[in-house]
Formats: C-alpha cells, structure tokens, sequence
C-alpha cells in the first residue's frame, strides 16, 4: 500500500524548485508534489497543507525559512494581497525563462510533443504601465490589510471598498491607491473617482441583498493615440445626477478624457457589462493605433490589453501565416477583427466567424475605417458555422491558411476534426492558456499536420499568464 507522506492541515518544510503553470511555486516532499502559494524559486518554507489530493497537495506559506539572494523588492504597495501581480519578486529576465520552461513542458505532458522548436518568450516593451484596460470593482466589503488589523486603528467606511479583488474572494476587494500595471493618469483617474464615489455617500452594489449603485469602474487608454475612455457602471439609473456630477469632476480635473460612458447593468451578476449604455461625453468609443492600422474600441469590446506587445504578436501571426495574393484566410474566433485585419492586405479575402454580436459589428466599423474591403464577418457559433465544412468552402472558398484565437477554454472538441477536412495547407494557432493549447495541438497533430514552431509571447509581465503561437504544416501524402 502507498503511503503518501502529506497529510491535511499539517505543516511541512520544503524548498520551492519551479513555477508551475498558473504561478504556483512546485516543491517535492519524499517525492510528493506539493504546490505552494506565492512560492519562489529557491526559497525554502514551512507551508502549511490545505489541500490533499492522491498525486499532489496545495499549500500556503507559513513561514519563510530562506530567501534566495537575487530575490527583488516588490515595488507595489499592494503586492502579496492583490490577485494581479504574483512575481514582482523575480527578475523579469527570469519570468522568461519560468514562462519558456512552462510552456516546453504543458506541451510534452498534455500534447505528447518532443524535440519541439520553442523559442524564447518574447519580452513585453513595457514591463509596467502596459495596460491599456484596467476594470475596478466597488464593494461594500472592504478587505482589511494585516497591517491595518495590527495597527488597531478605526477604519472610517467598513462598507465600502474600491480596488481589487483579493484572490478567492469574490465578495471582498482590496482599497487600492494604485496599480502599478496601468499609466500614471489612470491611476489619477482612479483615485478621484474613488474619493467621489466615497463622498457621495451611496453605497456600493452589494450581491447579498442586490442594493446599492456603484458596480465598477473601467479605465481604457489608446496607448497610441493618448485617447481615453472612463466607463462607469451601476446597477440603476436612480442616482443618475451623482454620475453627472462625476462626469463634470472628471473633465474639471482631466479635460483630455476623450468619452465618458455610463453603463447601466440590472442584473444580480457582478460583471463589468451594461445593459443599457449612456454616452455622458465625447463619441462613446476611443481610437487606438496598432501599426498604420486603426481601431474603435468600445465600452465593451474586447480589444488586446498590452497594446505594444500585441502589434508584435500580431506580426508574428501574420509573418508565419505567410499569406499570398490569391489565397483565401479564415480568422476562427475572429473577436473584433483585429487579426483579420493585419492580414488582409496580403490575402484575397479574409472570413472571420464570432459569436458575439458586438465584436462582429466593431469588426464592421472597423474594417470601414481602415478602408479594407476583402474581409466577410460572420455571426455564429463555430461548432454550427463549421458543422459542414465542404458547405463552407463551397461557399467562401476553401482556405489556404486558418488562424485560430480561441478563449482560455480552447477550441470546441469538434473543431479540430473539421478543420482537418477543410485541410489548409497551414495553420497560426495563438492561445492564452498553453494547457488547451496542447490538447488541441495533439488532436490537429494525430494524423493531419505536424507542429513546426512555437513562440512564448509575455503580454503580461508579473503575472502567471503567457500568450503562445503556434505555426502548424499539412503532412504530404
């Protein structure tokens, strides 16, 4: 009978060896996998076990025995209690590296793939300050930092919070000064529509008995364009003069806001979306500039958070697909058309398949605004959309490249087969979650086609996340 060393809620020393997938640190006890919270390389802890399963367990530090030396000084404030950053701590030199490691081995031990040509993750231009989207949320449950319970100090407002969620806690948010991942003017933005909202004496939204007006507060920036967007969010429109009033603040103190939005979301769910949507100032959208390329950018439209790093992500797609004049390209999961877009002038024409409404009709506008006209967007889930793909093909022409930009879940499990019938001669397959990736990557790669490159791109630096292309060649017969 195996005896596995670890039992819950005790207490073990171990030292961190690796980062898995996701953040975690990854240390081994008698040969056991115990993944632990916040976990650096070569620290060595006593973390306490919360979790037990058959193969591994998750664990929280108690106590941190040893250091290593070239551990770094987080510079956020807030760092350690938010659910953004979790390696200020690394050298970004480092992150690469953990995040190449990550990706190398999700693919061998997910995908099955072996002698894989990865190459480095690619850097982000900004390592802070790179995001150009930052959504914050309004509770009235404040989450109270350990040195604030150890001061012993009143707290004036208990019930209202505005920041961040801390991790595993959807009820409870972290009051934030700043975020380090956002511009300096958005941070200002920030704290003046928390001071107002404070002032105003209306209670946040509240899941518990669905009452309250403030919901969340989105911030948008045209990294290069200097266009910005504030979008705020409530439950009603009962205290509509106060969102007024704030409207007018903001323009007092930042007059270069190009739109302000006021979104209105009546349903139980807290999520950052609007039913209803009031332009209280400016076009209701901003332009950001990726290349010669021109985007509008919605209060809810999906647009890439990293500006920068996505004009190179996005080249690098378009340079692998290696796109001709007379060949025909299909953009799955096609979202605002950002993609479609970058390779559109290389191609014949260009479909794009989404299924969200919004990002179809901003893909439209889009594409009138850039003058491109080889570009057909359709509305659809891509299980029904590909159901039949010589139907598709009969109708559109059959493509010479596919690009694939799935969300984290990946691809529906009937896609790979159906997009082997169609049989492109090649394949770009980006992802934002490397595990999914490689599920779809062995299905693609049973018997159809062979994986040829692959390319770690870092969109977000100090957090876990990496972005991954991968270039994909039909076998010959």
């Amino acid at each position: 009978m195996d005896i596995q060393p670890v039992k819950k809620a005790s207490t073990i020393r171990v030292t961190i060896d690796s980062l898995a997938l996701g953040g975690k640190g990854v240390a081994k006890f008698q040969d056991f996998t115990v993944f632990v919270d916040r976990g650096v390389p070569g620290q060595t802890v006593d973390a306490f076990i919360y979790k037990k399963k058959k193969r591994f367990a998750e664990a929280r530090i108690a106590n941190i025995i040893h250091q290593p030396p070239d551990i770094l000084e987080p510079p956020c404030p807030h760092f350690g209690m938010c659910g953004g950053c979790l390696h200020q701590q690394i050298s970004y030199e480092q992150q690469l590296g953990h995040k190449h490691r990550q990706v190398i081995e999700t693919l061998q031990h997910i995908g099955g793939f072996r002698n894989l040509d990865v190459s480095p993750t690619l850097p982000s231009p900004d390592v802070y300050h790179y995001r150009n989207k930052m959504e914050f949320s309004f509770s009235r449950q404040r989450w109270l930092t350990p040195d604030e319970i150890q001061s012993g100090n009143p707290i004036d407002r208990k019930d209202f919070g505005f920041g961040l969620h801390v991790p595993g806690r959807h009820d409870k948010v972290l009051d934030l000064q700043l975020c380090m991942l956002q511009s300096d003017t958005a941070n200002a933005i920030y704290r003046t529509v928390k001071q107002w909202a404070l002032n105003s004496n209306i209670l946040p939204y509240s899941t518990v008995d669905h009452r309250g007006y403030w919901r969340f507060l989105v911030i948008r920036e045209g990294k290069n364009t200097g266009q910005l967007m504030v979008n705020i969010i409530t439950s009603d429109e009962t205290e509509h003069q106060s969102t007024y009033a704030l409207r007018d603040e903001l323009l007092h103190n930042y007059p270069d806001i190009t739109t302000i939005v006021h979104n209105i979301n009546r349903k139980k769910a807290q999520i950052a979306f609007g039913d209803e949507e009031h332009i209280l100032h400016g076009p209701g959208y901003i332009v950001e500039r990726l290349d010669d390329l021109q985007f509008r950018i919605s209060a809810n439209s999906f647009f890439q958070t990293n500006t920068r790093q996505g004009e190179r992500l996005y080249n690098i797609v378009k340079d692998w697909a290696a796109i001709q004049t007379l060949e025909t390209v299909y953009d799955l999961y096609c979202g605002t058309g950002s993609i479609a877009l970058y390779v559109a002038r290389q191609a014949k024409q260009v479909i794009g398949i989404e299924l969200v409404p919004q990002a179809i009709q901003d893909a439209k506008r889009n594409c009138d605004l850039n003058n491109i006209k080889n570009c057909h967007f359709i509305e659809g889930d891509l299980k029904d959309q590909l159901r039949d793909p010589a139907a598709l093909a009969d109708q559109f022409g059959r493509p010479e490249v596919i690009i694939i930009d799935p969300p984290r879940s990946g691809m529906h499990p009937s896609l790979p087969a159906r997009i082997c019938e169609l049989a492109p001669g090649r394949i770009v397959y980006v992802s934002c979650n490397p595990a999914t990736l490689a599920r779809d990557l062995q299905l693609l790669c049973a018997e159809h086609y062979a994986l040829q490159r692959i390319q770690p791109v870092d969109m977000f630096p100090h957090t876990p996340h990496c972005e991954v292309v991968a270039y994909l060649e039909l076998k010959s017969n």
